[in-house]
């Protein structure tokens, strides 16, 4: 199942804005809608998620934009399996970029998600580790470590690990290249260091075999190109949307056809 979304003042205007922010733990989704529960990705932090979260607010959802910790793929996965065992009922789970393999791993040892959703994301197979998964023609690929990164030793990870900090350009110009110079500005000043004992460990689970699974694809993605991300999607059998245009942060640029996806697939959970 495929759609496309094209970019465009008149193209977003026929795109159900339904948005979405955070009820109080305390507070239950209302019985026919499951919780939605986002992981951001790498260099980034829930405030990523923003847009959605007022978006599913609106709609009466129970929305959480949760920590990601950035250090090593089974310990990230493991924190998040840990909130997830918080929540009473149904879960859709969404995930972003890297966060997409960490849902796909934290989802496997949580018997409440019933649904995932991966927004610009990796989608790895067992064994894979999402730094081998950007495609021909990422700038990840294109450039090198000296241009893309500014890095220093990760102590409290593996031996070798290193600490990692795009370079000003490269998240100007390749990571957020569809957001104002002035907001790109703002989210580099504030981006997360991020472990290469993230992105270099491999999947061991792959829940999205056993669950429902949607993908919401930007074209205009720079890191994860289009192709690697529709072949990743393809092969979990995901309900694929296709977003003409954006950057690797369109769910910042714009939540509100990110949203659409995310509610496309808590329908299909109740």
């Amino acid at each position: 199942m495929k759609n496309v979304i094209r970019c465009g003042a008149a193209a977003l205007a026929t795109v159900v804005a339904i948005t979405a922010a955070t009820v109080p733990t305390s507070q239950a989704s209302p019985p026919t809608q499951p919780t939605v529960v986002m992981v951001h990705g790498a260099w980034a932090d829930t405030s990523s998620w923003d847009g959605e979260l007022d978006a599913l607010q609106a709609k009466g959802y129970s929305a959480r934009a949760i920590a990601n910790p950035l250090r090593d793929l089974t310990t990230d996965a493991r924190s998040v399996a840990s909130f997830l065992e918080t929540i009473n009922g149904p879960v859709v789970l969404v995930g972003h970029s890297y966060g997409g393999a960490v849902i796909s791993e934290a989802a496997a040892s949580s018997p409440n998600v019933k649904a995932l959703v991966y927004v610009d994301a990796y989608i790895p197979e067992v064994g894979e580790a999402v730094s081998t998964l950007n495609g021909d023609g990422s700038v990840i690929y294109s450039l090198t470590e000296q241009q893309l990164f500014d890095t220093f030793p990760d102590r409290d990870s593996p031996a070798g690990a290193m600490e990692l900090l795009l370079k000003k350009d490269v998240f100007q110009q390749h990571f957020a290249n569809d957001l104002p110079a002035e907001q790109s500005t703002r989210l580099w000043a504030g981006e997360r260091v991020t472990s290469t004992a993230a992105l270099n460990t491999p999947n061991t689970a792959t829940a999205w075999k056993a669950l429902p699974s949607w993908a919401f694809v930007s074209t205009g993605d720079q890191i994860i190109t289009a192709a690697s991300k529709h072949s990743m999607a393809q092969r979990a059998g995901a309900h694929i949307t296709t977003f003409e245009g954006g950057s690797h942060l369109t769910l910042i640029s714009h939540p509100d056809a990110v949203t659409a996806v995310i509610e496309s697939a808590a329908a299909g959970v109740v």
